[in-house]
């Protein structure tokens, strides 16, 4: 293991043992729920908007899971505060994937983003945005 793997995995860590953005937000603006079915975790997504109601003014999430889903979930609410909704509609999981900085294997990718399909929903359904063509092969993960 390098010294970057070991300062991704404290990082993690870190969300894990103390999330950012965590907790429920009474009156959301935007709200969704998932889970990945394979390993259990579960995530809510809450949202409120700006007063132009095109930027993410606050993010919350709660639920459960490995450390992997809480971890990359707590460090997109931190990501997208402050971002506009089509650009977050818009976000590749990518950059939430160099965010988390270590290698995954398949399932623990899905692990990964489960949080951000969440949010992805949450501006679909309030905001109409369209769901990206890369979400097409994570039909196992149940989104609503």
């Amino acid at each position: 293991m390098t010294e970057f793997d070991q300062l991704y995995r404290e990082v993690i860590l870190d969300h894990y043992k103390n999330p950012r953005g965590h907790g429920v937000m009474e009156h959301a603006d935007a709200q969704a729920e998932g889970q990945n079915p394979f390993c259990g975790d579960e995530v809510s997504i809450y949202v409120s908007f700006g007063d132009d109601g095109d930027r993410i003014e606050d993010v919350k999430f709660s639920g459960r899971g490995c450390a992997i889903s809480q971890a990359a979930t707590s460090m997109l609410t931190e990501m997208v505060k402050g971002r506009s909704v089509v650009e977050i509609a818009e976000l590749p999981k990518e950059e939430l994937l160099e965010e988390i900085g270590i290698p995954l294997t398949p399932i623990r990718l899905k692990c990964a983003i489960l949080g951000l399909g969440v949010l992805k929903v949450a501006l679909h359904k309030a905001k109409g945005t369209p769901l990206p063509e890369e979400w097409a092969g994570l039909d196992e993960l149940q989104l609503t």
